[in-house]
């Protein structure tokens, strides 16, 4: 982490925590179960939503954390959809937010509390914080990186899962894999393993980081899908891997399904049956 950021990260987390609550107070939780329907776009199919909720909080997020951070730069996912040169800037020397303005959209739509904000700052391509913030929930984890991680005043750290424990791991729904990445996928449905499809990305991350699920499994890259939750996991104890055995890049251009964990035996033991699977 550079002597910069470093500074700003001393003085600025709870202004970022304030910013990223004021966004969800203003553009997000007055449309929540009050959407029109002219409000809500299919982007990529059904499953892959947009509402005004995610563009106008991503529009306050935009102004709100370029203004506490001068000389940095947005990569949030509505900008990317319009503009997927943005995404450039992950490989740049700017401090980069990487912005979800809500993540879990389909949740969202159908009155669901199971959505959240994601927002992470990094620079040439490594994390150094993190915040999730599920607003209907009133929950806000940060993560800082060699500083730990914590969900309002309470240190996260679950350790590993208990030995005896039938795994619950989080997968990708079946819309967002290519069938190579199904076949690893189904290696995962094997006694003491119990592979369920996935919610918010983020709100997976922050229940691994709490106990409360073992593993996610994923087959897409989206850096603000990821970026948030995997610093949280790796603050909390966890550790993640790509199916060719690498840490997830934000950057992209990772093997695919990927894996993130409580523990690296859980992520070693989760990726032997991912391989387990595409071989066979």
């Amino acid at each position: 982490m550079t002597e910069d950021l470093e500074g700003f990260l001393d003085s600025s987390l709870t202004d970022v925590e304030e910013a990223v609550r004021k966004a969800a107070a203003a553009e997000v939780m007055p449309r929540f179960r009050q959407l029109a329907d002219h409000e809500i776009v299919e982007k990529n199919g059904p499953h892959d939503l947009v509402t005004v909720a995610d563009r106008r909080a991503e529009e306050h997020l935009t102004a709100s954390l370029t203004a506490l951070l001068p000389g940095s730069v947005v990569v949030g996912e509505e900008g990317v959809h319009a503009d997927p040169a943005k995404l450039d800037a992950l490989h740049g020397d700017a401090p980069v937010w990487i912005v979800d303005p809500v993540d879990g959209t389909r949740q969202f739509v159908h009155g669901d509390p199971g959505f959240c904000t994601l927002v992470a700052l990094a620079r040439r391509g490594r994390v150094l914080a993190s915040w999730t913030y599920a607003p209907a929930l009133d929950e806000l984890a940060v993560a800082v990186r060699g500083r730990g991680a914590r969900v309002g005043d309470r240190e996260l750290r679950p350790g590993a899962p208990a030995a005896d424990r039938v795994l619950e791991i989080a997968t990708s729904h079946p819309d967002f894999t290519t069938d190579e990445q199904k076949r690893a996928l189904l290696g995962l449905a094997v006694d003491g393993v119990h592979p369920r499809p996935c919610g918010s990305a983020g709100l997976e991350y922050l229940a691994i980081a709490k106990g409360e699920v073992d593993a996610v499994a994923f087959s897409w890259e989206n850096a603000w899908d990821h970026a948030a939750g995997l610093l949280l996991v790796e603050e909390a104890g966890g550790a993640h891997r790509t199916i060719a055995g690498e840490p997830f890049r934000i950057e992209g251009g990772n093997a695919l399904p990927f894996t993130a964990a409580r523990d690296t035996a859980t992520v070693e033991r989760v990726l032997g049956l991912l391989r387990a699977g595409a071989e066979g």
